[in-house]
């Protein structure tokens, strides 16, 4: 390379991440006298899936003033995102709810206080349980309280209250990596760590905009020393695909096809391992016949791409010696064929052996801070820890632990969250408890829910604001702790278990979710069922029981405060591999790094019962909604700014984050539309879809290609128009790939 390009690559020296990471090296982050903290109390943030450490920084008074990232932590290494740096100000917010509030006769919200709240939720959800029977009451929970209180939640309703139907809204982000990774490799297991960003010589994102969705990961992407290829398949030019090495435009919702064939040229090629595929993995050899369907011809008349670029791709992942990672998110498991699209980057990362070693791995990106605990403790898809409620073994086990009676777990899953909010619509459900989502907002086709709402007898809504969509329609609003004002843990996108602590006091009467549910179980009179739910502390020490003897085994981990010490921990994390972190640490001083940072599979071994992976594959689905002479243009959306996080009922709290990004709708279309269709860039216009419409501000830009258009999912308006298609195996939503036009904002007004 050229010295320019030294310069413009450089991972080091003073206007690299050392700038953020060490600020005060360098002249910055200095504060006034007035604000120098007294104590610090260390804090995993509680936005992303990512998973930070902060430094929060705390006055004489124990209170939390300030905040900075922690150098130390193997995670973000000092770094921290636009929102980890604001995450306290969504606690001062001044429409924080404060006492329980009961809709009266007039309309409008009041407040009560506890107990008769209490009197309420109960008296209310047991009478319409009464009159319609137990399956009338189901409940909606979310991927952003912290660990103990999903599984609090998750047992309190299915074996306190007889509500058997209780989902997350991890269904709408990560429910399709879920059931990719269980059936492919036998458990709900990410296999990679984030080293594995600065390991890898090809990283392939596919549906992921790091640069924006996860900045402190793309920033592990940076400090990769090994001069890599980075190669990003995404219809639009997103800001990762900027910076990549090679950018594929796939024709929206073509990656499955697009991956198959590069499958096929892998075996062409001989650029598998098949030492690896007969030890390791099972049903190769019908995956190598299917994939003979998908020629480069087929490849490329489907999914639009060059066959230079399409070469030049074979020729990175297939170059001998090479570490290769895969990486997805949202735009893959927001598909209405997401589990085998998520399952053919497993199946490229398990036919070429890279898998459990540095640098490799099929790689899902988590999206909220803790998915990964809804995932395993949420009580919805499978039993507390990862059991099957199908089981009776793993009943009795589960029942065992808890001290109850086997015959209150239930024998089945939850239904999915589209079949729960079905189920509204055709007044099977009559009741809704609602706990820390916005589901008026971010649920897809979201007129739908608009109308279900008035087909509910009660609907109760507990939250850190009353403000929000949902909370607005609420029969009863119940006033939740938030982030910072409460103990637990969270698990990150690479496994790992890490703390979040109470650095704040919640305001007026608000309580932490987990202390609402325990004042739910003794209102309701199942108290004695969660005695030994006692606190957060105590729950910890259940839930590390429960994984004993899991893949997700975590029993090795002490408690609170072993987190805390080891900077995060792993799962699996035994009582062995406690015994040999201390054996390395009596001889380096602390942990060593083999034990801060694991994978998966390096042994070659999975979580499936004859120890082998599996390969999973079906035909591609065509999209179910074509653009057409009225609806011409393909509408994609995604996070359009790292300051914002998903619905924004954050976020949108800081002004600071505000000022970061537009405060309405805007929409991207190609030049080439803009245009055909007489729209200038600025320009009002109203974006219409088969199920409704919504303004938004014209940006007119070749980042997207012509015949698509992009919108941000910040917005409540988004999701009016976006079409209500599932993958048949997760239930996900597909938020990707709706049929709409655009309008002049004056035109629109005429028709």
């Amino acid at each position: 390379m050229s010295t320019l390009d030294d310069l413009l690559r450089a991972r080091t020296g003073t206007m690299t991440s050392e700038l953020v990471q060490h600020p005060g090296d360098f002249g910055l982050g200095q504060v006034p006298l007035r604000l120098a903290p007294v104590g610090t109390a260390r804090s995993i943030c509680g936005f992303c899936s990512t998973g930070c450490s902060l430094n929060i920084h705390l006055n004489a008074n124990g209170e939390a003033i300030n905040l900075t990232p922690n150098p130390d932590y193997p995670v973000n290494l000092g770094m921290a995102c636009p929102k980890g740096w604001e995450a306290l100000t969504p606690l001062a917010a001044p429409d924080r709810v404060t006492t329980p509030l009961l809709r009266g006769k007039n309309g409008v919200l009041r407040p009560i206080s506890w107990s008769k709240a209490m009197e309420v939720f109960c008296g209310r959800l047991k009478g319409v349980q009464s009159k319609y029977g137990k399956s009338a009451v189901a409940a909606l929970s979310t991927g952003q309280i912290v660990t103990e209180e999903m599984a609090l939640l998750g047992a309190l309703t299915k074996f306190g209250m007889g509500i058997a139907d209780l989902d997350s809204n991890t269904r709408q982000c990560m429910a399709t990596s879920h059931v990719a990774y269980k059936q492919s490799l036998g458990f709900d297991a990410p296999p990679f760590t984030y080293a594995d960003f600065e390991e890898s010589d090809v990283l392939v994102f596919v549906g992921a905009n790091p640069c924006i969705a996860h900045p402190i990961m793309w920033q592990r992407v940076m400090r990769n020393q090994r001069n890599p290829a980075i190669i990003v398949i995404d219809p639009r030019r997103t800001e990762t695909a900027m910076a990549a090495t090679l950018h594929l435009p796939a024709y929206p919702k073509s990656d499955l096809t697009l991956l198959y064939g590069l499958a096929r040229e892998l075996v062409a090629r001989g650029a598998i391992d098949r030492e690896y595929i007969e030890k390791s993995t099972t049903e190769f050899a019908a995956f190598a016949e299917f994939i003979e369907a998908f020629p480069p011809e087929r490849v490329l008349a489907e999914t639009g791409l060059d066959a230079t670029d399409y070469e030049k791709t074979i020729d990175l992942i297939a170059r001998p010696g090479a570490r290769v990672s895969y990486w997805w998110t949202m735009g893959v498991n927001q598909s209405h064929q997401a589990t085998r699209t998520a399952q053919a980057l497993i199946n490229l990362a398990l036919m070429t052996g890279q898998m459990g070693k540095p640098g490799t791995g099929a790689n899902s990106i988590t999206g909220q801070c803790n998915a990964m605990g809804s995932r395993l403790f949420g009580n919805a898809t499978s039993l507390l820890g990862g059991y099957d409620f199908a089981q009776p073994g793993h009943r009795s086990h589960v029942a065992g632990i808890l001290g109850i009676d086997e015959k209150l777990i239930p024998t089945q899953p939850s239904r999915a969250y589209d079949r729960i909010l079905d189920s509204v619509y055709t007044g099977e459900i009559r009741a809704l408890w609602i706990v820390a989502t916005n589901t008026a907002h971010s649920w897809i086709n979201q007129g739908h829910f608009s109308r279900l709402r008035d087909k509910l007898d009660f609907l109760v809504v507990q939250d850190m604001y009353a403000t929000t969509e949902t909370a607005q329609q609420a029969d009863l609003v119940l006033p939740a702790a938030g982030w910072g004002e409460k103990d637990g843990f969270f698990i990150n996108s690479e496994r790992r278990l890490g703390l979040t602590r109470k650095v704040a006091r919640a305001p007026g009467q608000a309580l932490s979710d987990f202390a609402i549910f325990k004042l739910i179980a003794e209102a309701w009179g199942c108290g004695k069922l969660f005695e030994q739910w006692s606190s957060p502390a105590a729950t910890f020490q259940i839930l590390k029981t429960l994984s004993a003897g899991l893949p997700c085994d975590f029993s090795g981990v002490r408690d609170h405060s072993h987190l805390e010490d080891a900077d995060g921990i792993q799962w699996p994390f035994t009582p062995a591999t406690a015994g040999e972190e201390s054996k390395n640490a009596e001889l380096s001083g602390r942990a060593a790094s083999s034990m801060r940072e694991r994978r998966l599979f390096a042994d070659g071994k999975f979580f499936t019962p004859d120890g082998r992976a599996r390969f999973h594959f079906d035909a591609p689905v065509p999209l179910p909604e074509l653009p057409d002479e009225k609806y011409p243009l393909l509408l994609n959306t995604g996070r359009g700014s790292s300051s914002q996080w998903h619905t924004g009922s954050r976020t949108n709290k800081s002004a600071v984050l505000r000022k970061l990004s537009p405060n309405q709708p805007w929409i991207e279309l190609n030049p080439s539309d803009a245009a055909r269709l007489g729209l200038e860039a600025g320009q009002l216009v109203v974006v219409r879809s088969r199920r409704g419409e919504t303004a938004a501000l014209s940006v007119v830009t070749p980042i997207v290609q012509p015949g698509q258009v992009f919108m941000p999912m910040h917005y409540a308006e988004v999701n009016v128009l976006t079409f209500p298609a599932y993958d048949p195996h997760s239930r996900q939503p597909a938020y990707k790939a709706c049929a709409v036009t655009v309008l002049p904002l004056a035109a629109a007004h005429e028709r």
